[in-house]
Order: C-alpha cells, then structure tokens, then sequence
C-alpha cells in the first residue's frame, strides 16, 4: 500500500512539474501555427526557401505588442481622476461616472 502510495505522490508531483511546460508548448504551436499562416498568405509556401527561412525567423522572435492599457482604462482613469477633482461623492459621483464613462 505505501509503494501504492508513493507512485500516485510521485506522478503527481511529474505532473505538476510538467504542466507549465506543456502550457508553453501550447503557446509556441499557436504562434508557429499563426506564423505558417503569414507567411502562406504573402505567398511564402513552402518550398519558398530562404526567404520563408527569413520571415519565419522574424515572425517567431517578434514579441507579443503590449499596448500598456486599453481605451476603457484610460477612460475611466480621466473619468476618476475628474470625479475626485469635483469632490463628488455618493450618488453624484456615480451619475457623474456613468455619463462620463459612456460619452
């Protein structure tokens, strides 16, 4: 029963060990997958070569954009900011939030 025991604990612990690597895994194959598709859409087939080689290079080691925060963020930041300027509070400020979040 311990020996039992002790392989359920063991694979577990493979599993847990393994398992952000498998998420990784996942995600290059997505960004091959999209990667394959650019370069067939700009007619880079295989075949295609050293030029092929080269774009999928550059597409592959392109990083991700970040655009920091998104249009509603910043909304509702400037929203905030001007809510906390006018000193409102209570039902005011959540009137005075939603028109100015929506508009």
């Amino acid at each position: 029963m311990k020996i039992a025991s002790l392989g359920v604990l063991s694979l577990f612990t493979a599993m847990l060990i393994l398992a952000p690597i498998v998420g990784e895994a996942g995600e290059q194959q997505n960004k091959m997958k999209a990667c394959n598709d650019q370069a067939n859409a700009k007619g880079l087939g295989e075949g295609k070569g050293e030029e092929r080689k080269a774009f999928m290079k550059e597409c592959l080691s392109a990083k991700p954009a970040s655009s920091g925060k998104t249009a509603q963020q910043e909304k509702m930041k400037a929203c905030n900011k001007e809510a906390g300027e006018k000193n409102l509070k209570g039902d005011e400020r959540k009137k005075f939030m939603s028109t100015c979040l929506s508009g």
